[in-house]
């Protein structure tokens, strides 16, 4: 990965695995914005709006970001998986 111009580079990584039991969950509710949440065995990140009552334009940005890069990780996955190559 490498960072985007006019951002500065990550302080840290965290690497969350996705093996067996991974999880990807949306969660849609009438009087909130959603939440996303992804399980990794007993880690569980969330991400959701800054403000639970409205979204601002980045944040829409965001999200359809977010959806484009998560179809690009899946392609890239299913072609390495009909392959047939796993990872050492």
């Amino acid at each position: 990965m490498t960072a985007r111009r006019g951002q500065a580079r990550p302080t840290g990584v965290i690497t969350l695995n996705t093996r067996s039991g991974a999880i990807a969950e949306n969660y849609a509710y009438q009087l909130r914005t959603p939440v996303l949440a992804l399980m990794f065995g007993l880690v569980q990140v969330q991400v959701t709006t800054a403000a639970s009552d409205r979204v601002t334009a980045a944040e829409v940005e965001f999200a359809r970001q977010l959806a484009k890069e998560a179809q690009h990780f899946a392609r890239c996955v299913e072609r390495i998986h009909r392959r047939g190559v796993t990872a050492a």
